[in-house]
């Protein structure tokens, strides 16, 4: 997760998603997640105090703030390169599961009054931004479930 000024995603350069201030996630899913997972993360993308209040200290939310989000798939989140010279990709889910939990996550996202633009699931995308700091965030459901 990323605060940034402005994100955009391109596929075929065709610009498919784009944002002004707020949050860029790239969100990788394994087999284990379901709801739980997805409540955990919705509450964390939309409450996660890492934006400045007026005295410049990180204490406000994207709800706070009005911010939108842009959540792009990404399964190369958890490829595993500890042996060899080519990551495995076996703990990230398969393509239908995943694209189930991706769009549940975006769906309870939107629920909070958040405004999310998106990538598009499995394709080959160029992802634009302006990280804002830089703050980049690292939220892992499997340390909390």
């Amino acid at each position: 997760m990323q605060r940034v000024s402005s994100a955009s995603v391109s596929v075929n350069e065709h610009e498919i998603g784009a944002i002004g201030g707020g949050l860029l996630v790239l969100i990788g899913i394994t087999a284990a997640d379901g709801a739980d997972q997805v409540e955990w993360a919705a509450d964390k993308i939309s409450n996660l105090r890492i934006f400045p209040d007026d005295e410049g200290k990180m204490n406000r939310s994207l709800l706070d703030i009005g911010g939108e989000v842009l959540v792009v798939s990404q399964f190369t989140l958890y490829g595993d390169a500890r042996r060899g010279r080519r990551p495995s990709f076996v703990h990230a889910a398969q393509g239908g599961e995943a694209e189930a939990v991706y769009g549940q996550v975006i769906r309870a996202v939107e629920s909070r009054g958040i405004a999310c633009a998106t990538g598009e699931f499995g394709a080959v995308m160029q992802v634009s931004l302006v990280n804002d700091g830089p703050v980049t965030i690292l939220l892992d459901s499997d340390k909390t479930f």
